[in-house]
């Protein structure tokens, strides 16, 4: 199958609902209040591209090249980043619903997290080391053999990990959050 190229485009209100898009590559690329809920993107590259106001929720990332990719505004519930192509994979996040989503086994250094809803994600074995999780909402997110090394978590909330099933040196959390941190002690906290 042929491979095609975008560069430099702006993708605006389209539908891929549903639809299976392959073997394309989209270097610095704009997507605008696009539909990419239930559709196929396995084996396609995305390099500096923007998404703005697009569904990508229960879409299909198996081999997919996330390279530099900001969404913002996103709603993207249900992806399975860990099926993702690790090579050069990085990714930030402002204003996004990532409920239910996975990151097993990816790193995520450095990656930025800002208003976002993270319920229920799963970060076990993810390298989150400097990450930010800024003002974002991690109720009942998985931190399992993560390493968590200056992340610093400090204005988000309902978060909870077990400091030694994780590698936490210099990790940085509120006082308010103490109580998550030691909840398999079955501390009363006063």
């Amino acid at each position: 199958m042929e491979s095609k190229l975008y560069q430099n485009r702006t993708f605006e209100t389209i539908d891929y609902s549903e639809q299976s898009l392959a073997n394309t590559e989209f270097v610095n690329c704009e997507f605008i209040n696009c539909n990419f809920s239930k559709s196929d993107l396995s084996h396609n590259d995305f390099l500096d591209c923007t998404f703005k106001n697009c569904n990508l929720s229960l879409a299909t990332l198996r081999n997919t090249g996330l390279k530099n990719i900001k969404f913002i505004s996103c709603k993207l519930m249900g992806l399975d980043f860990s099926a993702c192509n690790s090579f050069l994979f990085s990714m930030n996040f402002e204003d996004c619903i990532l409920d239910y989503s996975t990151f097993i086994y990816k790193k995520l250094k450095k990656t930025n997290f800002t208003d976002c809803s993270l319920k229920e994600t799963d970060f076990s074995n993810t390298d989150l080391s400097l990450a930010i999780f800024k003002n974002c909402d991690l109720s009942s997110a998985t931190f399992v053999e993560s390493i968590l090394e200056k992340t610093d978590f400090r204005s988000s909330r309902n978060y909870a990990f077990d400091p030694s099933e994780n590698k936490i040196k210099g990790t940085k959390v509120s006082h308010t959050a103490l109580a998550g941190l030691l909840q398999k002690f079955d501390f009363v906290i006063e």
